[in-house]
């Protein structure tokens, strides 16, 4: 990557434009590590290393779920640990996710207890600025000091929530408590989407808190620099150690765990069906496999074909398309220890049994967990804004 004119420089990365893009940026990471707003300072060789990787991994999970970030590519060993990412104008807030109450909160609010879960998610903003220790700010002051509108509040609230809940998953399935998650946003500068938010900045193992088996004594993240009364080379050695640890096990995070649909309509005359059936399970990134049966003229054909189904996908899903009263739904039921989802003729609701495919699937593969999470969201925003026009309309008075 050949690097241009330095953009900006913080704490723990530097910021450079691309030689021949300016709009596309080199995010190269620091070996420092800081805390109490810069009070305690110390440098950990090969920290940046890590924090690249972490990050690139963090994002690059983010992005295959369809969540809006700066990310292109880059972080890796084999990339000088620098990130390329597109050019954004960053807000000047950070957004904290709090699933379990922890840290300041519970200095704020000795009511609540440490340790409780939180439900729904707290989410709170705080103003970045260093001088006066990145002070609470609520929405409305945000909107009223002209940092974010009313609407950009709203999307960042949200997709700060999706994020937590996604990496909150890819921690659960390796049973690691995601306590809190810090991130920021920017509005992109240029190109498709100019001026939309996306997540940006970093998310590595600073920007949260995470405990194994939901211990805080084996937590794995920056709060254990936060504790120690001093620092010595060796505590540093074994952070770095930790970090190293936290880094390849994020490294998982974005492998999907190959699932199968298999969708078997009772007839032929069903046999489009499975076709767009198929496409709804598809915006899911999930694959699917068709076939026509007949539970009453080839009764041993659906068996055998069952059997091959299953010996052959290890995580599946069965779509059994047919009449009300078909009796493929009791044989799929009753024959298969798999999921089965029911398709009916006449009535399909194909999104809803597309949602019920990706939810069973989702389980174990955050990936799919991150898309049914971006895609209710959609549905959600787009019945809020169906509404928000309804009653916009000036409507005349009724006639008798």
């Amino acid at each position: 990557m050949q690097k241009g004119h330095e953009i900006t420089r913080g704490k723990t990365k530097v910021l450079h434009e691309l030689v021949g893009q300016p709009d596309v940026l080199i995010v190269s990471q620091l070996d420092t590590i800081s805390a109490r707003d810069g009070e305690r300072t110390d440098t950990i060789e090969g920290k940046g290393r890590i924090a690249a990787k972490t990050t690139a991994r963090v994002f690059r999970l983010l992005n295959l779920c369809g969540v809006p970030t700066h990310y292109l590519s880059g972080g890796e060993d084999d990339d000088d640990n620098q990130m390329l990412v597109r050019r954004a104008q960053m807000v000047p807030l950070e957004v904290v996710v709090r699933g379990v109450a922890a840290g300041s909160l519970v200095k704020r609010k000795p009511g609540i207890a440490r340790g409780a879960v939180l439900s729904p998610r707290l989410i709170e903003f705080f103003l970045k600025d260093d001088a006066n220790h990145d002070p609470l700010i609520e929405a409305d002051a945000i909107v009223a000091r002209g940092i974010a509108t009313p609407q950009e509040v709203a999307t960042m609230t949200e997709l700060a929530r999706i994020v937590f809940e996604i990496l909150a998953h890819a921690w659960r399935r390796r049973d690691t408590l995601l306590v809190d998650l810090k991130i920021e946003f920017g509005r992109l500068a240029s190109g498709e989407g100019k001026g939309s938010l996306v997540v940006a900045d970093v998310i590595d193992n600073d920007s949260w808190r995470i405990w194994p088996q939901g211990r805080e004594d084996l937590m794995l993240d920056k709060q254990i620099y936060r504790n120690l009364e001093t620092v010595t080379a060796g505590d540093l050695l074994a952070l770095r150690d930790t970090y190293e640890k936290v880094a390849e096990t994020v490294g998982t995070f974005p492998q999907m765990r190959a699932g199968m649909v298999a969708i078997l309509a009772d007839g032929a005359q069903h046999a489009a069906l499975t076709s767009e059936t198929a496409r709804a399970i598809g915006q899911f990134g999930l694959a699917s496999v068709r076939h026509v049966v007949s539970v009453e003229r080839t009764p041993g054909f659906l068996l055998q074909l069952l059997a091959q189904i299953e010996v052959t996908f290890p995580r599946l899903v069965l779509v059994g398309i047919g009449e009300p009263g078909s009796a493929i739904f009791g044989v799929l039921d009753h024959l298969s220890p798999n999921p089965v989802v029911r398709v009916y003729a006449g009535a399909p609701a194909l999104e809803t049994a597309a949602f019920a495919v990706a939810k069973a699937l989702a389980m174990d593969d955050t990936v799919v967990f991150g898309r049914v999470l971006l895609l209710q969201t959609n549905v959600k925003s787009a019945i809020l804004q169906a509404d928000a026009h309804l009653n916009a309309t000036p409507v005349g008075p009724a006639v008798g």
